[in-house]
């Protein structure tokens, strides 16, 4: 897959995320530097740019929407997701596939 950083952590992994919130569509838009790049319709008010990344890389990922939560950058562009119950190798081919897609 590209370069985002997807590293195996307890029950887990984790990653990072640059967010786009007010965009026309959830998307997955690239990468920029090792954070994966999501474009929400969400604002970025009341948290709901959080649960719409949550809900949007659940659907992506094929998880709960309990199973993915926010462990950094809560009120950042900026943040660490954290996907329980996924492997590394589980994440990374999904991400590949969706970016694959977009840039083919």
């Amino acid at each position: 897959m590209s370069d985002v950083s997807v590293k195996d952590a307890p029950g887990g992994v984790t990653f990072p995320v640059r967010v786009t919130p007010r965009a026309h569509k959830n998307e997955i838009a690239g990468v920029q530097g090792e954070a994966l790049k999501i474009k929400l319709a969400a604002p970025p008010v009341e948290g709901a740019a959080n649960t719409a990344l949550c809900e949007f890389l659940a659907e992506q990922l094929g998880a709960r929407k309990s199973a993915v939560t926010l462990v950094a950058g809560q009120t950042s562009r900026n943040k660490v997701v954290r996907v329980q119950g996924a492997t590394a190798d589980h994440v990374r081919t999904v991400l590949g596939k969706a970016l694959g897609l977009r840039e083919g």
